[in-house]
């Protein structure tokens, strides 16, 4: 769910409201005896700086050797990095590519963009584009086959720890949410008009919160009230008082936080969108990584990936030889990578991501 790390900036505990004896109880209690409340406290930032400069904190990249590894970079060759971020992928494609080499990225952050920017390196490009649309913006440029696509998901480090871009609960800012910061709606806007029916059905497919039914009717009930929530602290608030059972050490919060942000930025359809692109782009024995945060855009590349190998839609018994069967136009390349032991220790975030990679064959 979450790319990248940064050492987060000194904040300040501001304690949730806190909840009946016999609602603490329902829930995981500490082994201090806190309520649930009292242990998961909203935070805000100490200072009147919201955003960690890349000089104060260090960002690190998730699966950095692993992820460029599997694309067999060709120093001669094309590749794109699909999800720029703070560039840490990049930079290692273009410490293996040689002066012929190219890389072109794609970010729909404006301050990724400009963090791109910074690179001065005739081998590289930057797009200010969701990779949804990735082969349409590659053809304006002149370019319809690649060597190799990364796409890194889900959320960086900066994003989050940046209070003013509104996607964690851990600081109260505008509830904004939008990876693209210049257009679509915000996550306020977006509950400000949504129906109880519409939300529940969010926060459930794209939080897999079990309480997502009780949370879309309190939040609903807020703006009824005249409260309309605004804020990170006053949607964190909400569903703390109203979720009684979750995961030791997770924010009663953080699937209905996870839930808004994929809706908002439409993300998982995004990625649907965006794999056949990937496959029309590469050229034979081209390479696709793609490192995933959480099972709904797992679940989404590896069935992808299986679709386009095992192609065999012909019915049970059909008489053809095996030689005319149809081909696959992908085969998946080992198993499953994931973060060793020590990456995790050194940055906790990286502990849910997986990497799956994918070779193009020569089967048009």
């Amino acid at each position: 769910m979450t790319k990248g790390v940064h050492s987060a900036p000194t904040k300040a505990s501001l304690p949730l409201k806190k909840v009946s004896s016999k609602k603490a109880s329902s829930g995981t209690a500490g082994l201090d005896g806190a309520s649930e409340l009292e242990k998961y406290p909203l935070e805000v930032s100490a200072s009147n700086s919201n955003l960690i400069s890349e000089s104060a904190s260090q960002h690190i990249t998730v699966l950095l050797d692993e992820a460029v590894h599997a694309l067999a970079v060709k120093p001669n060759g094309t590749y794109v990095d699909g999800t720029f971020g703070r560039g840490g992928h990049s930079r290692k494609i273009l410490s293996q590519l040689g002066p012929n080499g190219r890389l072109i990225a794609f970010d729909r952050d404006l301050t990724a963009i400009e963090s791109g920017k910074t690179i001065n390196d005739p081998r590289f490009s930057i797009i200010h584009s969701h990779f949804a649309s990735m082969q349409a913006r590659l053809a304006d440029i002149g370019v319809t086959q690649v060597d190799g696509i990364l796409l890194d998901l889900g959320i960086s480090s900066p994003q989050i720890d940046d209070a003013e871009r509104g996607f964690s609960f851990r600081y109260d800012a505008p509830l904004d949410m939008r990876m693209d910061q210049s257009s679509g709606q915000t996550a306020a806007e977006f509950l400000s008009r949504t129906t109880e029916q519409q939300l529940a059905e969010v926060i459930k497919n794209y939080g897999e919160e079990r309480f997502a039914k009780s949370i879309a009717r309190a939040i609903v009930k807020e703006r009824n009230d005249g409260r309309a929530i605004t804020t990170t602290g006053q949607l964190a608030q909400v569903v703390a008082n109203t979720v009684t059972r979750f995961e030791p050490g997770q924010n009663p919060a953080t699937r209905t936080f996870q839930a808004l942000r994929i809706f908002v930025n439409q993300e998982l359809e995004e990625l649907s969108l965006t794999l056949p692109q990937c496959m029309a782009l590469l050229k034979p024995q081209g390479r696709l990584a793609v490192i995933s945060f959480h099972s709904l855009e797992d679940r989404i590349v590896k069935q992808f990936v299986r679709d386009q190998q095992n192609r065999d839609d012909l019915p049970s018994n059909f008489p053809v030889r095996a030689a005319d069967l149809p081909q696959p136009k992908l085969v998946s390349v080992g198993k499953a990578i994931k973060p060793g032991a020590q990456e995790v220790k050194v940055n906790p975030r990286s502990r849910s991501a997986v990497l799956r990679v994918a070779e193009r064959t020569s089967v048009l």
